[in-house]
């Protein structure tokens, strides 16, 4: 552990003990060595059990990845050797659980199991819009009411709100939406495709002779320099080719004169086909009332945030208690023009949010600032069952005007690291342009202090589809069992969209069918159960484990005899036997662990 002077780990199969590797032991400068140097000596060490910490060092995927030191050390803890422990389902899982998911897998899951569909499919789609199946519904609700519990209904300092969709465009006008809320885009001459100009990246490409074979232009991702190189390569129809990365730059920062090399993503033999970048506003425009003028001109909101802010003297003065510091929640829905969407549900045209505006006095907004970001990323452990290695901060230097301070708690998702949840120092700008441009007071009177002023403010923000895929490719695991993979979802219980199976082992012995029948007409008015009387006990299970169910609970013909039933916990397979009255306990204090 770090900090420790030590190191431990654990070889299976070789070494039977436990060996103590002290770090100063195996030098670096003062003593110390980095991470990576002792990462590479483990692996020597090791090389004879390939194993460490549960993974397969020649496992090519896990040798590509880049770890950061404190993921490294999170990857390799372990526990003292005991010659009765014995390999269990558990210690595959956890192997399992630190090696990386890919998207087609989670989007294939999703499709299967009717999590997430793509919009009006039957029509070929509809980009930028997904519509949430059975039981993705049941997910989003159970993350909605997590957070709703946690940082509303448990805080004295926190009170809800829900404003709507549509409001007076003077709002987004006063928040300088209207005219400032848009992205760079810039269009490819031929194909006509749409691309957002900062997430384009290009660079020269040469021979290994030195000489320029032109540029290439490709989407940004975690593998861009490769993804440059596999570009050209395609496009020169060269072997040996040397990305010029001194020119790397996105397509954004260019000057008009420089895009005259750049060709679109497509093709690189089309040199100049891109336009140059022009702000498109994200706003999705509608109409009110029976005009059909500019004076009927509305808007669906961007952002949840100034509905709040334009309610924030409501609030404060008919909510009971009142008292900076204090904050105002919403969830609702939100709606941005994206140029281009991608990463499934991760950037959408069509999304949920859920926001707090904290108001502070303005001295001391820097402490808030730091206890919130610290509440929000040990909710996105404790309250979601994030896996911790996969979170990480990213503390902007680069500000928008009204900002004082932000820092995006990011998750590694399968398509790379991307922000997850942000949160803003955003000062007392909003407040203060809806009262110049109002006309009403949004002061506070603190009785305390007998003054009057605008209070700043602490915004955390987290999407409420992002923090949903995130949950899904943190929780989806695999392993083999017997020659055969099993895939489960690992969601902390109080999340699961079915909560309990009910499997009778036959479904054609009236006795059986009744208990089982029985059993979950009981627990269904408790929590989301399911009845699953179809096919071999074991497909059952691997259906339940597909969709996150933490129990599957069997009525066999020992139920009949002795008033128990056997429950599987999804993540171990162990199996116990259980008395009927006792399952709905069971299940309830998981939920609630």
């Amino acid at each position: 552990t770090p900090g420790s002077g030590a190191v431990w780990f654990h070889q299976a199969s070789d070494l039977q003990s436990v060996l103590l590797l002290p770090v100063r032991s195996l030098g670096g400068s003062q003593g110390m060595c980095s991470p990576q140097l002792l990462f590479c000596r483990l692996l020597i060490l090791c090389n004879c059990a390939r194993q460490l910490a549960g993974l397969s060092v020649s496992d090519p995927g896990f040798m590509r990845r880049r770890l950061s030191p404190s993921v490294f050390f999170s990857k390799f803890s372990c526990w003292p050797f005991d010659s009765r422990r014995r390999a269990t389902t558990t210690d595959t899982q956890e192997a399992h659980e630190q090696s990386p998911v890919d998207m087609e897998s989670i989007v294939t899951l999703c499709k299967k199991r009717g999590f997430v569909f793509g919009s009006s499919e039957i029509y070929n789609g509809f980009s930028g819009f997904y519509d949430y199946g059975p039981l993705g519904v049941e997910l989003k609700r159970n993350i909605k009411e997590k957070w709703w519990r946690d940082m509303v209904q448990g805080r004295d300092d926190v009170f809800g709100l829900d404003s709507s969709i549509i409001s007076s465009p003077l709002i987004w006008k006063a928040s300088g939406h209207v005219a400032g809320f848009s992205d760079p885009m810039c269009d490819d001459k031929k194909t006509k495709k749409r691309y957002r100009a900062d997430q384009l990246v290009t660079a020269q490409v040469m021979s290994d002779d030195g000489s320029s074979l032109g540029y290439v232009t490709v989407l940004e991702s975690d593998n861009t320099v490769q993804d440059l190189l596999v570009a050209a390569s395609k496009a020169f129809r060269m072997s040996s080719i040397v990305v010029n990365e001194p020119t790397l730059s996105r397509v954004s920062d260019l000057t008009e004169a420089e895009f005259v090399n750049i060709p679109p993503p497509d093709d690189p033999q089309r040199q100049g086909d891109l336009t140059y970048p022009r702000d498109f506003n994200l706003m999705f425009e509608t109409k009110v009332g029976a005009l059909d003028d500019s004076s009927s001109t509305a808007y669906l909101r961007p952002e949840t945030a100034q509905g709040i802010f334009v309610n924030f003297k409501n609030v404060a003065s008919t909510a009971r208690g009142f008292k900076l510091p204090c904050g105002i929640a919403q969830i609702g829905k939100a709606f941005r023009n994206e140029i281009t969407p991608r990463n499934f549900i991760f950037r959408s045209r069509e999304f949920e949010q859920m926001e707090i505006e904290y108001f502070v006095p303005p001295d001391d907004w820097k402490l808030y600032y730091e206890t919130w970001t610290q509440t929000c990323t040990e909710w996105l452990v404790t309250g979601c069952g994030l896996r911790k290695e996969l979170l990480g901060f990213e503390v902007h230097e680069k500000l928008a005007h009204y900002a004082k301070a932000c820092t995006d708690i990011t998750f590694e998702f399968p398509f790379g690291v991307q922000e997850l949840q942000g949160v803003a120092a955003r000062g007392d700008f909003d407040l203060m342009q809806h009262q110049m441009a109002s006309g009403k007071s949004l002061e506070y009177f603190d009785d305390d202090s007998k003054s009057k002023f605008l209070p700043h403010v602490i915004e955390p923000s987290i999407g409420v589809d992002r923090l949903f895929l995130a949950v899904l490719c943190s929780a989806y695991s695999k392993e083999q069992v017997h020659g055969e993979t099993r895939t489960w979802l690992k969601f902390h219980p109080s999340l699961a969209p079915i909560k309990c199976a009910i499997l009778p082992l036959v479904k054609n012995n009236d006795q059986l069918v009744g208990v089982a029948r029985s059993l979950y007409d009981h627990l269904k008015r408790q929590f989301a159960c399911d009845y699953d009387a179809s096919g071999a006990i074991g497909r059952r299970y691997r259906r339940q484990d597909e969709t996150g169910t933490p129990f599957c609970v069997t009525v066999d013909f020992e139920s009949l005899e002795d008033g128990a039933v056997t429950v599987r916990d999804r993540d171990t397979t162990q199996q116990r036997r259980v008395p009927i009255p006792l399952v709905g306990r069971i299940v309830r204090d998981a939920i609630a662990s």
